[in-house]
């Protein structure tokens, strides 16, 4: 379920009703926690926050006219998706967050390798999500986005 949305606000104007106020609040966690520097936009049919080009000019190495993507935000027809490619990238942060899961939520996590999944939104561990947000800054990023992507 790819949405054709070419802005967050249109993206959000398609969200099914039952879901529209968890992803505004999820939105507004996302945009009141992720560190400065990061900036939203759409990727991929997703709310997506990004390194802009006056960051990183470099841009995303799988399509250079791309500005490097950092997380993405997406409502499917199964689930709420929240895609971190930090958690993805550095495996401290993925422990840190899998030990941190239990903490806050009573059911079993749902993740593949970047992706979070939350088949109800009563589930979703808000303040958790804050804080994996401030986890991380830019710069942060760009450096292990870098050593991992070997040139």
């Amino acid at each position: 379920m790819q949405s054709e949305a070419k802005s967050p606000e249109a993206y959000m104007k398609e969200i099914p009703a039952d879901r529209v106020e968890v992803m505004n609040q999820l939105r507004t966690i996302i945009m009141e926690n992720l560190p400065k520097g990061f900036k939203e936009g759409m990727s991929y049919g997703m709310l997506t926050y990004v390194v802009p080009f006056e960051l990183y000019p470099a841009g995303y190495h799988c399509a250079k006219d791309q500005e490097l993507p950092f997380l993405s935000l997406a409502s499917q027809k199964n689930s709420i998706n929240l895609y971190h490619m930090g958690i993805y990238a550095d495996e401290n942060l993925l422990n840190w967050f899998v030990a941190e899961y239990p903490k806050h939520c009573k059911t079993k996590l749902d993740m593949g390798k970047s992706c979070i999944r939350f088949k109800k939104p009563a589930d979703i561990p808000m303040a958790l999500i804050a804080e994996l947000c401030q986890k991380m800054t830019p710069e942060q990023w760009i450096a292990i986005y870098e050593k991992n992507y070997k040139r």
